[in-house]
């Protein structure tokens, strides 16, 4: 098909993508034409005497292609080539950059037990649906990866958005994958990025990051202790609320986990857009578990003695550690992410080696004034009835992940909470009595307590 028409009659250009053809002096111009190309049709005349050739690609090319009119159901209108050789000449060839990916797509999936397919034409109706790689996943999940390095359309019928969405509508997962950044902070469908790298480098079997396009959910009380904004506009709302965090993962995981159904797409919609983006499987569950019931996390309890600090932030103050901006707080919930995801990296392509976050500030050794007899296997400086406390909430919230049947996980989540109540508590308690940044202490109680699992 082709936008630009040569009438060699008329001797003029005709631009199907204008309503007047590009020639406003004649308003019935379309239907002119277009009622004489069908009376052609109707007498049974060859294409190539229907005075209608390709003023395009082909014209420039020096090539005499021969088409005929076409207007579908929805108005568009179109211009088709009489042979195919003629028609694939509007296509661009493929890059090696782009052939690289499929293969390592295709041997990604292999690895992980699962099966696929590149250049795929998948028949819905009277028209078809081509995928650049098709993979066969668990439980008839299939994903459709398209390697996109080429500019592409935001409208039409053969934008991103019209071909993500009729894939999905005919039972496959769009997976669209690029190395432009302006692509990763478009929304028309779930976008991830690599960094622009040349075939020789996308085809080895070296680790290959993923810098855009996978989150993690960190779920949190909006409370007096919350470091995040509340989502609704007020002060504090005391509600449940999740936030999405960057994380890269390794493609090759990424194209294995989302066969498998452990990674899996999301639409999460915040003040102002609706973002795009693929998250594990049990963050997905307890996004959805949260939206469906207005879930609230256990409140924490105050100590005993009246308060009397300042509602503003916390300064810094001599002996006291404190986050940095280089260390986020781990979630609330305690995610366990899958296998092959890494810490966040720049956008500027980095070595294929990874790097181990740098360790934790220790927390300052008063083990003569502990309430608890602390535990010296680990060296946290933490009691060991503290760290037993936070074991206790993380298997109650295991157990809730296993549940299918909503009455069982709504007494299981009312087990988890009462669970996650008593360590909150217990955490307040010692931090108040040691003098200590509560937050720094829950943080290395929920790495101690990972640590002896």
């Amino acid at each position: 098909m082709a936008n630009i028409v040569w009438h060699t009659k008329l001797r003029i250009y005709l631009d199907l993508t204008k309503d007047d053809l590009g020639h406003p002096e004649h308003p019935d111009l379309w239907e002119m034409v277009y009622r004489m190309d069908r009376m052609y049709a109707d007498r049974n005349v060859p294409v190539a005497e229907r005075d209608l050739q390709c003023g395009g690609v082909c014209q420039k090319a020096g090539v005499e292609a021969w088409m005929h009119l076409r207007l579908r159901a929805n108005g568009r209108r179109e211009a088709v080539h009489e042979r195919r050789e003629d028609e694939e000449r509007h296509v661009l060839p493929m890059s090696d950059e782009h052939k690289a990916y499929q293969e390592r797509i295709l041997k990604a999936a292999e690895e992980g037990g699962f099966r696929g397919d590149s250049e795929v034409r998948t028949r819905v109706g009277r028209s078809w649906i081509q995928t650049d790689t098709l993979i066969e996943g668990a439980d008839g999940r299939r994903i459709g990866w398209e390697v996109q390095l080429s500019p592409a359309g935001t409208n039409g019928p053969r934008s991103v958005r019209a071909r993500a969405s009729k894939a999905e509508k005919n039972g496959i997962t769009p997976a669209w994958h690029t190395d432009r950044s302006d692509y990763a902070q478009r929304h028309d469908t779930h976008w991830t990025r690599s960094d622009s790298l040349p075939a020789y480098i996308i085809a080895k079997t070296g680790d290959l990051r993923v810098v855009s396009g996978f989150r993690v959910l960190d779920f949190w009380r909006c409370d007096a202790r919350a470091i995040y904004p509340c989502p609704n506009g007020v002060r504090r709302c005391g509600k449940a609320h999740a936030t999405p965090k960057p994380r890269d993962v390794l493609f090759d995981e990424l194209v294995r986990h989302t066969a498998a159904g452990t990674i899996v797409p999301i639409q999460f919609r915040t003040a102002t857009k609706l973002h795009r983006f693929w998250v594990t499987s049990q963050d997905r569950l307890r996004l959805d578990d949260l939206r469906s019931d207005d879930t609230e996390l256990p409140p924490l309890q105050e100590p005993d003695s009246p308060a009397s600090a300042s509602r503003n932030r916390p300064t810094c103050k001599p002996g006291m550690t404190t986050a940095t901006p280089d260390h986020p707080p781990p979630t609330t919930l305690g995610t366990t992410a899958p296998h092959g995801l890494i810490p966040a990296q720049p956008p500027a392509p980095a070595m294929e080696t990874e790097t181990a976050p740098a360790p934790l500030p220790a927390l300052p050794d008063k083990t003569n004034t502990l309430p608890f007899p602390s535990s010296p296997e680990d060296g946290s400086g933490l009691p060991d009835e503290l760290i037993a406390l936070q074991q206790a909430a993380d298997n109650e919230r295991r157990k809730l992940e296993l549940l299918d049947s909503h009455e069982e996980r709504r007494q299981q989540r009312q087990a988890w909470f009462e669970a996650a109540a008593a360590t909150q508590t217990a955490v307040t308690k010692y931090a108040s009595a040691k003098r200590l940044n509560r937050f720094e202490v829950e943080r290395r109680l929920r790495q101690a307590a990972r640590d002896r699992t």
